[in-house]
C-alpha cells in the first residue's frame, strides 16, 4: 500500500529538507561574545554596588554612623546587624552554607529593629523580607529620624 494513496498527495511529499546544518562561531567570535557578556555583567555589578552603598550611606547618616563604612564590603553588613541590635559576626558567617539561613533570620530581626528605630510599624519588616531593595530605598529617602542610638564605635570619627 502506498502512503500517497492513503493520505492523498497533499499530505505526502517525497522531498526531504536537511535542517541539520548549523552555523558555528569561530573561537574569536565566541571569546568576543563571552568578553562582552562579562563586561556588561561587571558594569551591572559595579553600578548595583554603588547604588547599594549610597543607600546604606543615607541610612548610616540617619543613625549617626560614619558614612564611609557604607562603602566597605561585608563591614557594611556587619554594621547593619549591629544597628539592628544583633551580633555583627553574622556578616562573616553568612558565607557558610546552611549557617547562612540562620544569618538571614538574624538579618530580618535586625531589619525589624532598624525599622522600629526609624519610626516604622512592625509589619514594615514584611517589605524588608520580600522586597529588601525597596525597604532600603524607602528608609534612605523618607524623612524619618533615628530614634535609637548608635554605639560609640560606630559614631563618625
Amino acid at each position: 500500500m502506498n502512503i500517497a494513496n492513503l493520505f492523498g498527495d497533499m499530505y505526502y511529499s517525497p522531498t526531504y529538507y536537511d535542517t541539520s546544518t548549523t552555523t558555528t562561531l569561530t573561537d574569536a567570535q565566541a571569546a568576543g561574545f563571552i568578553a562582552t557578556v562579562m563586561l556588561f555583567g561587571l558594569i551591572f555589578v559595579a553600578i548595583s554596588y554603588v547604588v547599594y552603598s549610597f543607600i546604606l550611606w543615607r541610612i548610616f547618616n540617619k543613625a549617626g554612623v560614619a558614612q564611609w563604612k557604607a562603602w566597605v564590603p561585608i563591614y557594611n553588613t556587619w554594621i547593619m546587624y549591629e544597628l539592628g541590635d544583633q551580633q555583627g559576626f553574622w556578616a562573616i558567617l553568612m558565607f557558610i552554607p546552611v549557617v547562612n539561613i540562620v544569618a538571614a533570620v538574624f538579618m530580618y530581626i535586625a531589619m525589624y529593629n532598624i525599622g522600629l528605630k526609624l519610626g516604622k510599624e512592625g509589619v514594615f519588616v514584611l517589605l524588608a523580607i520580600f522586597l529588601p531593595i525597596v525597604w532600603l530605598i524607602w528608609l534612605a529617602v523618607d524623612n524619618s529620624t533615628w530614634k535609637g542610638k548608635a554605639t560609640a564605635a560606630h559614631k563618625a570619627a
